[in-house]
């Protein structure tokens, strides 16, 4: 995939007094989650009220332009997909970020939302995916969870938990059982701090990826197990 693809060209400002604060919008392969593997544009917004120890977007905490709608929209038409993930940041942060997805779902775009789980879904539509973090210790955040969001979640949806170690490992246990989450949603994510420590019996696999598979395997929990496809292939490149 050419660079030309994997990144936009700058987006002109056209009303900075309404719309979104945008850090950027790219064209890359999904990463994870359900859609993985699968050619999308990524909406990426300004703007996070969490600090997670391992957050890979520390750019997208502040800075950023702010476009009208309309402007964001015509941009996303540039691209030859129909499938949006919508990102931050923290998507949620922004209000208008409900009016976008539904005007994008008017034109039949099918979105997923990727959000911390510490602000509302309450106003996300319906046909949204929301692809919802539950912090676990290890983040610093575990006390922004907000559990009152497991009401508005469906099978349509998707909660994932990032572990950095066996601590983090066993209260996502005990909140998957404790909230019966598989039941919740469709698919519960475990996903693996991308770690640069490797093992030395094999060398391109992280050592807490192996030691989560492995857990997951003797514990027979209904979770999926996932690592990010995008540090696989891109490293931490930005915009990929």
């Amino acid at each position: 995939m050419s660079q030309s693809l994997l990144r936009s060209s700058a987006i002109p400002v056209s009303d900075p007094e309404a719309g979104l604060r945008l850090t950027e919008i790219f064209y890359s392969l999904q990463g994870e989650a359900l859609s993985s593997g699968l050619p999308t544009i990524f909406v990426r917004l300004t703007g996070c009220p969490l600090r997670c120890v391992y957050c890979d977007t520390k750019y997208a905490f502040s800075g950023g332009e702010r476009h009208a709608l309309e402007t964001i929209i015509t941009r996303i038409k540039s691209y030859p997909c129909k499938r949006i993930c919508l990102t931050g940041g923290e998507p949620l942060a922004q209000p208008n970020a409900i009016e976008l997805m539904r005007r994008l779902l008017a034109d039949d775009y099918e979105i997923s939302l990727e959000t911390a789980g510490a602000l509302t879904v309450k106003n996300v539509p319906p046909a949204v995916s929301k692809v919802m973090d539950l912090k676990t210790p290890s983040s610093g955040e575990v006390d922004k969870n907000l559990w009152s969001n497991l009401r508005y979640l469906t099978q349509h949806d998707q909660i994932k938990f990032v572990i950095m170690n066996r601590e983090d490992y066993d209260w996502a246990k005990i909140k998957l059982v404790e909230h019966q989450l598989d039941k919740v949603v469709g698919t519960v994510w475990f996903s693996p701090m991308f770690n640069v420590e490797k093992n030395d019996t094999s060398p391109d696999v992280p050592v807490l990826a192996r030691e989560l598979a492995e857990w997951i395997l003797a514990d027979a929990l209904p979770v999926r197990f996932q690592l990010q496809l995008h540090k696989i292939i891109w490293a931490d490149a930005k915009g990929k």
